[in-house]
């Protein structure tokens, strides 16, 4: 319920008009074979459409913690085969595989929705000059906490911006690294290996050592309440950013905050995932892909512009120049930059509330401008919660 409640509140934060729910199967999919777990979906699917609790415009489901596109593309097949005449039946669930309709960008929609917040915050002087910390990415030093979907692809995309990776955590324990990890390396020492720890040139310690290592940015991307009354206390990080659902306990959050560390929070970093679903859908219903739509144009205008600069110089451009110019964006590119819009438009609505209020925390700006967003559909519908 609380997930639910949460997702409703940061649809309407980044303008996505889902209203926002939560649901899943309570087993361990680890300790299920393939077949169990197809069986499962499919059964959890025809359970929810008895009840018409599914579909393009009831409810839409994406994956979260121990799913992935496969467990969505169950749901899909046994959507459209009890629904054979529902033309957007492509509508019912989002992160399908891109066989089934999905959309490029998806996978790490929600990894790169965090570092894009991020990213806006690292920008903001205002806020980083009360944390005796300059502008910008580069050489921040950086720990992640789980390195699943969101993890994976937050750290990723830290790395190659030139952040430092100085610590990585998983189940098993974590790494310490001051002059930094390579994250693939990691991944495939884990796959070789089943686990992290061992790393070459890296200190093996605990998962929760972990979240107390001294860093710039500390990504929480696991499950909820891992910063709690208890470890808060030990926190080094100058900035926490919530990549999963509820990282911090209330208290965690009430001592962090006192203490002068800035928490960027889950309600607004966390929406990168149902922001690309929302893309997902609207491409599902409108039967075609963003790139057929758009692509073909932008080739005219770069092609333009290359004859434009050939003109002024009275030179022709290398191939190599000519290709950049006149090549269309890929869907995976417009989905990518309307991400990155979306994250930073949200960023500033909030800064900017969070100045105009004299509001003390990025939290609490967050959660006033969701409300308001929420309450004026209600007023705009001539309805009161």
């Amino acid at each position: 319920m609380a997930l639910a409640t949460l997702m409703t509140f940061k649809c309407a934060l980044v303008g996505v008009p889902f209203g926002g729910a939560k649901g899943g199967v309570r087993i361990d999919p680890k300790r299920r074979s393939a077949r169990e777990l197809e069986r499962i979906t499919r059964r959890y699917a025809f359970e929810l459409m008895k009840k018409n609790f599914l579909g393009p415009s009831v409810d839409v489901p994406a994956p979260d913690y121990g799913t992935s596109e496969r467990e969505m593309s169950f749901i899909y097949d046994t959507f459209r085969a009890l629904r054979p005449d529902e033309l957007n039946a492509g509508g019912c669930v989002t992160a399908k595989p891109l066989a089934l309709g999905g959309i490029p960008g998806r996978t790490e929609a929600t990894g790169l929705g965090v570092f894009f917040g991020v990213r806006e915050c690292l920008e903001d002087h205002s806020l980083l000059s009360e944390l005796d910390l300059e502008t910008g990415i580069r050489d921040k030093r950086v720990v992640v906490q789980g390195l699943g979907n969101v993890g994976y692809h937050a750290a990723r995309a830290f790395e190659q911006a030139g952040a430092r990776l100085v610590g990585l955590a998983e189940i098993e324990g974590a790494l310490h690294s001051p002059a930094g990890l390579s994250l693939d390396a990691v991944v495939e020492h884990r796959r070789r290996t089943g686990s992290i720890l061992g790393f070459e040139g890296a200190e093996s310690i605990t998962s929760g050592q972990a979240l107390e290592l001294p860093c710039d940015v500390l990504v929480p991307a696991a499950l909820q309440h891992q910063l709690t009354a208890l470890n808060a206390p030990r926190v080094r990080a100058k900035i926490v950013a919530e990549a999963a659902n509820g990282p911090l306990t209330p208290e965690a959050d009430d001592y962090l905050s006192r203490a002068g560390v800035l928490v960027i929070p889950d309600i607004f970093l966390n929406a990168g995932g149902v922001t690309v679903s929302y893309f997902e859908w609207l491409k599902s219903l409108e039967h075609v892909s963003f790139e057929r739509l758009i692509t073909r144009w932008h080739a005219r205008m770069g092609e333009h512009f290359a004859e434009a600069i050939e003109h002024l110089t009275g030179k022709r451009l290398a191939s190599d120049y000519r290709s950049r110019l006149v090549i269309g964006p890929s869907e995976q590119d417009l989905v990518r930059g309307a991400l990155e819009n979306t994250m930073a438009v949200a960023y500033r609505a909030i800064r900017a509330l969070m100045r105009d209020r004299n509001l003390p925390t990025l939290r609490s700006a967050a959660w006033v401008l969701a409300i308001d967003q929420v309450a004026e559909v209600y007023e705009r519908a001539g309805v009161f919660p």
